[in-house]
């Protein structure tokens, strides 16, 4: 049976190392604990994908030893693959093969910072990536970014030369695909939230509030770590 690689990138979920921007909102130790949170979402999201269609998931991850803290998160049929150097293309593109070379028909990497990410997204890339002839798949992210890369082939040239972090990703990923003469599936856009300003709009999600930007029948996935760890938060009145 043909298996899909669907691998979380991500890094342990140290408090003063994890989800920088955001513990300006809610402190240092709370950043953590949500970042924790969202890896639990974000595979259970991956969980939730059909197991007929075949899919295995995992943590991709860095620094050395990160996989101790990130075995406590993540559920204990997820695999594990150390992928660190400075220039994350580096680091998509390595994983991306790694993958591949371990005997996977297609790879998705995904971010660690959408635990609403809907399942069916996660399907829809697989099936995207199985059809006849190759190609990317990406997923927009609201920021300029994308939530998801799937491949079927390693394609180096997709990761080269982005500047990371940044509005331009998703659309200098496209061109990289064009100079190569890959064809590109797009999925609907969704949102990460690493700022006071997604972080708002995670809590307005799960209070039932609309997101401005979600084709319409495409619902969040539950989030049940995330809305366990929301309701436990302390108020922080100060930056730390």
């Amino acid at each position: 049976m043909r298996t899909a690689a669907l691998g979380i990138m991500c890094k342990a979920p140290h408090p003063g190392a994890a989800k920088t921007r955001l513990a300006a909102v809610v402190g240092v130790e709370q950043a953590a604990m949500l970042a924790a949170c969202f890896l639990r979402d974000v595979a259970a999201a991956i969980e939730a994908v059909p197991e007929t269609l075949g899919r295995r998931g995992y943590g991709v991850y860095a620094p050395a030893g990160g996989d101790a803290i990130l075995k406590t998160i993540l559920p204990a049929s997820f695999g594990f693959v150390l992928q660190q150097n400075a220039d994350f293309g580096v680091v998509l593109a390595s994983a991306a093969r790694h993958l591949l070379d371990a005997g996977h028909d297609c790879v998705a990497l995904i971010n660690s910072d959408s635990p609403t990410l809907p399942s069916r997204l996660l399907a829809d890339a697989i099936e995207l990536l199985r059809r006849p002839g190759d190609r990317v798949v990406l997923g927009p992210a609201v920021d300029g970014g994308y939530y998801l890369i799937g491949l079927k082939a390693p394609h180096p040239t997709l990761f080269r030369d982005i500047p990371w972090s940044t509005s331009a990703v998703y659309r200098l990923t496209e061109e990289r695909a064009r100079e190569i003469s890959l064809e590109t599936a797009a999925l609907p856009v969704w949102y990460d939230i690493d700022d006071a300003e997604t972080f708002a709009q995670l809590r307005d999600e799960l209070a039932g509030g609309p997101l401005p930007f979600a084709e319409p029948g495409l619902a969040g996935g539950p989030a049940a770590a995330t809305r366990a760890c929301l309701a436990s938060l302390s108020p922080v009145t100060s930056p730390r």
